[in-house]
């Protein structure tokens, strides 16, 4: 199994973010996995411009980092997204990777994929943070196995930390193992269903527009 795991904290893996997601992914090696793990405060993702190239070529316009980690995710056959709560969303180096995924978003990219999801807050808010990565992750096609959200003060004293270390580590496994058993979500599938047809209603009234999109959907035989 592959795992690509994204951390979009500004302190990458040193700080409370990468503690935490350092234990999912290590939970996910002694299952077996194999890891590539991008840092987005090492590389370069820039926002989205809107320019619509890559609804009309497959391939966005912007020549940064980003299509590393966009193969990386679709070569994989598990990703974990993780960042610190910053005002109640995720990190603007975040944003800017999710925001540069609208064409993966309309083509399903990723579906049947199965993905985690990691938060870290210096106090309580990381529930909203949680769900709006998972939820992202469902609208690329993916089975959102769960997520973990941790507060700072938990991981500051050691019986709390390693109880945070030992549910990052069963996450891990426990997104392995889904994604080793082709595992579905029969609940999440009413939420999928209804936006794989918003994305097919979409790109067919576009398809003048978008011709790459139209014929990915074409060709995958969903029209």
């Amino acid at each position: 199994m592959k795992l690509t795991a994204i951390i979009g904290s500004p302190h990458g893996m040193r700080g409370n973010t990468g503690a935490v997601l350092r234990g999912v992914l290590e939970g996910a090696e002694e299952a077996g996995a194999h890891v590539t793990l991008f840092e987005l405060s090492k590389l370069r993702v820039g926002p989205c411009t809107a320019c619509e190239v890559c609804h009309k070529t497959g391939q966005c316009a912007i020549r940064d980092d980003f299509g590393a980690v966009l193969q990386a995710m679709i070569d994989a056959d598990a990703i974990v997204l993780a960042s610190p709560n910053y005002i109640f969303s995720v990190t603007a180096q975040m944003k800017a990777l999710l925001d540069r995924c609208s064409g993966p978003l309309h083509t399903q990219l990723l579906q049947g994929k199965h993905a985690a999801a990691v938060v870290t807050s210096g106090g309580a808010g990381s529930g909203e943070v949680e769900t709006y990565l998972l939820r992202f992750l469902r609208t690329l096609g993916c089975w959102t196995v769960g997520s973990l959200g941790a507060e700072a003060l938990q991981l500051f004293g050691d019986a709390t930390r390693t109880g945070v270390l030992v549910a990052a580590a069963k996450l891990g496994a426990d997104l392995i193992a889904a994604a080793e058993e082709g595992r579905t979500f029969p609940e999440q599938e009413p939420e999928q269903a209804a936006f794989r047809e918003r994305m097919k209603q979409l790109v067919t009234f576009r398809r003048q527009d978008w011709p790459y999109e139209y014929e990915y959907w074409r060709a995958a035989g969903r029209l």
